[in-house]
């Protein structure tokens, strides 16, 4: 296949780009991106330059889509604001990207009659305090973010019933693993730790994220391409639910960090107490998870400890200030050195 993967020099699109390069021999890919602060052409780094083009681009820009899907086979949207707290402070631009973004996506897809697989997340169902969410719960997003990927999934229905557009969503609960921009709580809290900075956890810390490392994610996303029916939803749920403090107490444990550098902040505005995903539709077709969250985060640490050129840059100028006006203090003057 020749695959065009949207936001492919992101956190997850990277490593999709590397699962599919890496596992599938006759695969290509094209990535189109912006690059925003959180996608990195350092992502792509070490891939076969043969196989693998890269295009920078909007995916709300009609024109670069279009060209970008020109010969492919299938089109893997990753394209998205991703940052819940970024999108409290600047709502704008996740509507822009998560919704009109998808839009031009899926009218391009549905003209060149390929595939259009959307990757969404479990946010878009709400917090749920027992049980499991599956991919009939109703959808009740809390954030912009959950309300913008919301909104393109909705679109991707809209397409398929209406246009009978080969077009499907794959929503997955927490990822995390190498490569990951440190806003989000495993990477922010294992670069703190290896810096000395206090770790920030917001309110109790008791809010139950349901964990999936990036590369099984990958995996599944490969069989929902090929497998999945146009149309459906398949949630991909991780092997571990684990509370936001609890994950922080084993990153100092990993690090040889005291929890003495646990710092209690307010907590974030309407957040989720609790994520659930299921994944029977989805090991239906063939996958399931290999990586619990004990081995993956070990990992994980590691792949930051071992890899400070990649995230040594990205703590110092834009960074400190975000983390200032999240946290109301700036991290250690040497930008965490």
């Amino acid at each position: 296949m020749r695959l065009l993967v949207t936001g492919g020099a992101g956190f997850i699109g990277s490593g999709f780009v590397r699962h599919r390069l890496e596992t599938f021999g006759e695969d290509s890919v094209r990535v189109l991106d912006k690059l925003t602060y959180a996608g990195r052409r350092e992502n792509l780094d070490g891939l076969d330059g043969e196989r693998l083009e890269f295009v920078e681009g909007d995916v709300a820009d009609r024109d670069a889509v279009r060209n970008a899907l020109d010969g492919c086979d299938a089109l893997v949207n990753f394209a998205a604001e991703s940052h819940v707290d970024r999108s409290i402070e600047s709502p704008g631009e996740f509507i822009t990207t998560d919704v009109f973004g998808t839009f031009v996506l899926l009218d391009a897809a549905r003209d060149a009659g390929v595939r259009h697989l959307q990757i969404s997340t479990d946010e878009v169902y709400g917090s749920i305090e027992e049980g499991t969410f599956t991919e009939s719960s109703p959808i009740e997003p809390s954030s912009p973010y959950s309300a913008s990927k919301a909104g393109g999934d909705l679109l991707v229905r809209a397409f398929n019933h209406t246009y009978r557009a080969d077009a499907l969503v794959c929503r997955a609960s927490n990822n995390y693993g190498p490569r990951q921009y440190p806003e989000k709580l495993i990477p922010l809290c294992i670069l703190n730790a290896l810096a000395g900075d206090p770790l920030p956890v917001y309110g109790d810390g008791m809010q139950v994220r349901n964990w999936l490392h990036v590369s099984d994610f990958c995996t599944a996303i490969s069989v929902i391409l090929e497998r999945g029916e146009a149309g459906e939803v398949y949630n991909v749920g991780g092997p571990d639910e684990v509370p936001n403090l609890e994950v922080v107490k084993r990153i100092l444990a990993l690090t040889g960090r005291d929890e003495s550098l646990i710092e209690h902040v307010e907590d974030r505005p309407g957040h989720d107490r609790r994520y659930s995903l299921s994944a029977g539709r989805t090991s239906a077709l063939g996958w399931e998870p290999e990586v619990t969250f004990e081995a993956g985060l070990a990992s994980t640490v590691e792949w930051y400890r071992d890899n400070e050129d990649w995230w040594r840059p990205i703590r110092s100028g834009d960074y400190l200030a975000y983390y200032e006006r999240q946290y109301g203090h700036a991290l250690g003057a040497s930008g965490g050195a």
